[in-house]
C-alpha cells in the first residue's frame, strides 16, 4: 500500500481542519503552536494582534500551503515594521522560504539578500537580551536562505561559504545566550547543510547532517521540523544501494504530512517517491498535491528560471 493519506487528485480536506474550541489557550500560543510547535495543521487560524503572532500566523500559512494567506499576511505586516531591523529581516526571509518552496530560488535569493540587508550589522551583542536574539535569529535566517538559494542556482561553494558564516554567528552568540534560543537556527543549518553535501554527492556526510537536525528538532518541538528533518534523512538514504530504507521513510513522511495538513511537505516527499520508483500512484500524489497548492495561491516556477 502506497500511503494511508488521500489520494483524490482534491485534497484541500488532507490534514486537521480545527477550529478554536471556547476553552482554547491564548492566541498567542495557538498561533506559536501552529507555526514552530504541536498544532502546525490547525485552521482556521485566529487573527493575529501584534508583530510577533502576525508572523507566526505566516508562517503557519506557508507550511499548510496557504500561499496567497501567508503572503497577504506578510505583506501586512512588511508595513507596520518599515524596512529595516530584526522583524522586517524575518519577513522577507519567511517570503524568499515561500517562493523557494516552489523553485524560485533566484527570486529568493533577492528577498534573502534584503533580509540580510535589514538586520544590518547591528552587533548582536548590544541592545536588550530580546532584541539581541532576534538580531542572531534573523541574520541566521537570511544566511542560510541564501545558502539554499545557492544550492537552487548551483552555487555550491557560495552556499558552503554562506554555511560558514551563519556557524560563526551561532558560534559566538550561543557563548552569550547558550544553544536553546538558537534551536530552530541550528535546524536550518543541519537541513542546509545536509542538501549542501547531497549536491556534492556526499550521502554520509548529509546523513550526519540530516540526524543532527532530527535530533535538534526533537528538543525544539516542532512537528514540521521533525517531519522536514525525516524528509532530509530519507534523501540522504537514497545513495544507499538497498532504495527500501529511504522508501520507508519517505512515506512515513508523507502520511505524516497528510495527518497534520502540510501540504508542501507532503508534496516534496511525493516527488521523492516518484524519484524512487515507489509506485504509479506516486506520480498521482504529486498531482494532487500540486493542484491543491496552486489553489492556494502557490505559482510554481520552472527549473532553472
Amino acid at each position: 500500500m502506497f500511503a494511508k493519506g488521500p489520494m483524490k487528485d482534491d485534497i484541500e480536506s488532507a490534514g486537521p481542519q480545527r477550529s478554536l474550541p471556547p476553552s482554547s489557550p491564548g492566541t498567542a500560543a495557538v498561533l506559536a503552536a501552529a507555526a514552530f510547535g504541536a498544532a502546525p495543521g490547525m485552521h482556521p487560524l485566529p487573527a493575529a494582534h501584534d508583530v510577533e503572532q502576525r508572523w507566526h500566523r505566516a508562517v503557519a500559512l506557508g507550511g499548510q500551503g496557504r500561499y496567497a494567506a501567508a503572503r497577504a499576511e506578510l505583506s501586512r505586516l512588511r508595513r507596520e515594521v518599515g524596512p529595516t531591523g530584526a522583524w522586517a529581516s524575518l519577513v522577507a526571509s519567511t517570503e524568499a522560504s515561500l517562493l523557494r518552496q516552489l523553485g524560485g530560488h533566484r527570486v529568493a535569493a533577492a528577498s534573502d539578500g534584503r533580509a540580510l540587508a535589514a538586520v544590518g550589522t547591528e552587533a548582536a551583542s548590544h541592545g536588550d537580551p530580546e532584541n539581541r536574539i532576534r538580531c542572531v535569529r534573523a541574520r541566521c535566517d537570511a544566511l542560510t536562505g541564501l545558502a539554499a538559494d545557492s544550492l537552487g542556482t548551483g552555487g555550491l561553494a557560495a552556499s558552503r561559504d554562506l554555511l560558514t558564516r551563519c556557524t560563526a554567528v551561532l558560534d559566538e552568540a550561543e557563548d552569550a545566550d547558550g544553544d536553546a534560543p538558537f534551536l530552530r537556527q541550528r535546524i536550518r543549518l543541519a537541513w542546509v547543510s545536509a542538501e549542501s553535501a547531497l549536491a556534492g554527492g556526499d550521502f554520509s556526510t548529509a546523513r550526519v547532517f540530516a540526524d543532527r537536525a532530527a535530533a535538534l528538532a526533537s528538543r525544539y518541538g516542532s512537528v514540521r521540523h521533525t517531519i522536514k528533518s525525516d524528509l532530509i534523512r530519507a534523501a540522504s538514504l537514497t545513495g544507499d544501494a538497498d532504495s527500501e530504507p529511504a522508501r520507508e521513510l519517505a512515506r512515513e513522511v508523507f502520511d505524516r504530512c497528510a495527518e497534520h495538513g502540510l501540504i508542501p511537505l507532503r508534496w516534496a516527499a511525493a516527488m521523492m517517491l516518484a524519484g524512487v520508483g515507489d509506485s504509479p500512484e506516486a506520480v498521482a500524489a504529486v498531482n494532487a498535491c500540486a493542484a491543491t497548492i496552486v489553489r492556494r495561491g502557490g505559482r510554481f516556477v520552472p527549473m532553472g528560471v
